[in-house]
């Protein structure tokens, strides 16, 4: 595990998955639908459990220009800058239960932001560094 650092607030875009964990790739699929892949713009997994309602999952894509969630048709969320315990996993598809583990693993810590995300920020179509925030 290591501590990063996220020196601004990421303003993401995003589309929630209809139930947690079967529809996650779903979303995925839909926010890509819209929103193709490149190498200028960042791409994530978000979630926490919200609203007595279990774990609420968000595919999200940075938010390249104000006002571009607006023109697409998406909700928007936050990602606060700060210190974030994270860890990197490779080659995440040969085992994607391992990015469940991870944050079970990372929730251990005794600094969480408990208003936080679990973050998954995906680095290239094989390696994903999941991160948690942790308070100021």
């Amino acid at each position: 595990m290591e501590t990063v650092k996220i020196d601004t607030d990421i303003k993401v875009m995003y589309v929630t998955a209809k139930s947690f964990p079967d529809g996650v790739l779903a979303a995925h699929q839909a926010l890509h639908s819209k929103i193709p892949f490149t190498t200028q713009r960042k791409y994530f997994g978000i979630s926490r459990p919200e609203n007595n309602h279990g774990i609420v999952y968000h595919a999200a894509a940075e938010e390249l220009k104000p006002g571009e969630a607006e023109e697409l048709g998406y909700e928007t969320l936050v990602l606060k800058n700060g210190n974030y315990i994270s860890q990197t996993i490779t080659d995440y598809m040969k085992d994607l239960e391992s990015i469940g583990r991870t944050f079970q693993e990372l929730l251990k810590h005794p600094n969480i932001d408990p208003q936080g995300y679990c973050v998954e920020l995906y680095l290239n179509d094989k390696d994903v560094k999941c991160m948690v925030r942790l308070t100021d």
